[in-house]
């Protein structure tokens, strides 16, 4: 079990006191991003139907569901917040990795700490958080990115709940042996398969909720002394030989991916969504606004979009424009998100709208969109990608994307990462007051004595949000 060794070793040597100061700063920049994310994502119209459910499968106070302020079990506020953070295809993504880790990592560690607050005389600090937070992180984006095979299972849930688990293992201070039985635990509740994301189910953000609340469970089991499996990285039945491909014949190149723990700090390589869409469709957005901006043509000028790009990109959003389009199909289809920036210059939490959905301008313009394959064989990849635009006048622009604007080699501008934090509050409902408390606890969060007075900035002003 050398692998799991190796995720083990490094959460018990890590310590935020060794944290480089820019692996912190990338932990508190996608801290509140997520967090704004969330709360915009309580206003998605199947946040009401989940909680519905929700209310039958136990009552409990420990935590609090972000907007409402709503005290769950603290497995249930894990579930509601994860989901509120991914449902909207607006959560930051490890690329090489191709895990959202946040969605399913930032609501359990919260939740937990929540409860422990109240279990507990001490809080939970903020700079215990980031420790445990930038664990999770390292652990989710390492099982990721040591994968080849074709995601057949939703690895964003599946990674996020294996580094959710040693997260909480080191919140919660466990030794080694109880960490290996909280990631085994884990690991035996996995579940969650890409057919959601090939029919565009509100089910597919659902999974991340659910791979969260798992995390909390297999904690709570182990404090009361269950123990779990401990071969579940390399185990003839464990996470590669299941998930991904055989581990033996490439067990070298997956070690020299574990060998990064403690040398790369997977926080800093996350990657920013500037657009509320799967991260597979951002590069034709980007592209678009590019080439817009450079050449001045408009909608009405264009006759042909083509994306060049990996196969993972046609396989996640190359699908086609249809009537009568669910929100969550619409979010991860190309065609209409690219018609949808020729159009308006833009794509916005507020172009999902059920007018937007069906307007007939953009089903038409979205007919001339066309994802095609390029040269790239990892099944994995997302770039490089090129977008190229036919104009009626017989003119052709192109842009070559080695990486897309957000990527840690294009990073989103720190101006552009506060216009989101505080579009994400507005369309939730949070009071520019409000959304500015929120802001500068998220920045000040190493030096908070409790962690979870995030939430209560969330949750405070509840005056201000709409009914």
């Amino acid at each position: 079990m050398k692998l799991l060794g190796q995720l083990l070793d490094h959460a018990q040597s890590l310590r935020f006191a060794a944290l480089p100061s820019s692996t912190v700063a990338s932990a508190i920049t996608f801290i509140t991003d997520s967090v704004a994310v969330g709360l915009a994502g309580s206003r998605h119209p199947r946040v009401a139907e989940v909680k519905s459910a929700a209310a039958h499968w136990g009552r409990g106070d420990a935590a609090r569901d972000w907007a409402s302020g709503t005290r769950w079990p603290a497995p249930t506020a894990a579930m509601l917040n994860a989901y509120q953070i991914h449902n909207q295809e607006f959560d930051c993504v490890h690329e090489r990795a191709v895990v959202h880790p946040m969605a399913t990592i930032l609501p359990a560690l919260m939740a937990y700490a929540e409860q422990a607050a109240e279990q507990a005389p001490q809080a939970v600090s903020g700079a215990a958080f980031i420790e445990a937070l930038v664990l999770a992180v390292d652990v989710a984006t390492t099982l990721g990115s040591a994968q080849i095979a074709p995601m057949r299972f939703f690895r964003p849930a599946m990674c996020g709940a294996l580094g959710a688990s040693l997260g909480l293992a080191k919140m919660a201070g466990l030794p080694r042996q109880q960490m290996a039985d909280v990631l085994g635990i884990t690991y035996s509740q996995l579940a969650g398969t890409m057919q959601a994301h090939t029919e565009g189910s509100p089910m597919l953000a659902l999974q991340a909720g659910m791979a969260s609340r798992a995390a909390l469970m297999a904690l709570d089991l182990v404090q009361t002394g269950f123990s779990g499996p401990h071969d579940v990285i390399e185990g003839p039945y464990g996470y590669f030989e299941l998930f991904d491909a055989p581990l033996a014949p490439r067990f070298e190149q997956v070690q020299t991916v574990f060998n990064e723990l403690g040398q790369v700090w997977r926080i800093s390589e996350v990657s920013h969504k500037p657009y509320p869409t799967g991260r597979a469709a951002q590069g034709a957005l980007d592209g678009l606004a590019s080439l817009m901006q450079q050449h001045g043509f408009a909608a009405a000028d264009v006759q042909r979009v083509e994306l060049a790009a990996p196969p993972l990109i046609l396989r996640l959003v190359g699908r086609p424009i249809k009537a009568d389009m669910d929100v969550n199909y619409a979010r991860l289809c190309l065609a209409y998100l690219a018609a949808t920036m020729l159009l308006q210059g833009r794509v916005t939490l507020d172009d999902f709208a059920r007018s937007a959905l069906d307007d007939p301008a953009r089903h038409a313009l979205a007919a001339r969109v066309f994802a095609l394959p390029n040269t790239t064989q990892d099944p994995n990849a997302l770039a490089p990608q090129t977008v190229r635009v036919l104009l009626h006048n017989g003119q052709a622009h192109d842009i070559e994307l080695p990486a897309v604007l957000g990527h840690p080699q294009r990073p989103l501008p720190a101006q552009a990462q506060r216009a989101k934090f505080d579009a994400c509050c507005a369309h939730a409902g949070l009071a520019s007051a409000a959304t500015e408390q929120l802001h500068a606890a998220c920045q000040g969060l190493a030096d908070a004595d409790d962690a979870t007075g995030l939430i209560d900035s969330m949750c405070n002003p509840r005056a201000t949000w709409p009914n």
